[in-house]
């Protein structure tokens, strides 16, 4: 695959993985919103590695390790978000990370993570598009 093919198989993929989460979300089921949550983030942190470093992404799924290895400049408060976004990989993956994840995972604190989600993203695709 050419690195254009790429790019684009991971945007669409992370739009893909946007749309189920807002479903998710409007149907409440907290836990697989945040996981997917995460998982739109690492798609487009890896559509921007792709674009601007190689193909050769990081087969990881620490935000920040990835973003990093892209040479991507955070705010910090775009690292202490990326930061908690990584744990949602796991918390939503593993049943005893899980069942103590979903007593925190309510409706606000998905809301207010949703947020952050949202930023990031928009932020990422101006990146990638830049």
């Amino acid at each position: 695959m050419e690195r254009e093919d790429i790019v684009k198989y991971w945007i669409e993929s992370s739009d893909s993985d946007f749309q189920v989460m807002e479903s998710l979300f409007i149907n409440e089921h907290y836990v697989w919103v945040l996981f997917l949550g995460h998982l739109v983030v690492e798609k487009l942190l890896k559509a921007y590695h792709v674009k601007n470093v190689g193909t050769d992404y990081p087969r990881i799924h620490n935000l920040m390790e990835i973003a990093h290895k892209a040479s991507l400049e955070l705010s910090n408060e775009q690292k202490l978000a990326m930061s908690e976004l990584t744990t949602f990989n796991l918390r939503a993956r593993y049943p005893d990370y899980k069942n103590r994840f979903q007593k925190k995972a309510n409706r606000q604190y998905t809301e207010m993570q949703l947020g952050k989600i949202r930023e990031i993203r928009k932020w990422l695709q101006e990146k990638i598009n830049s």
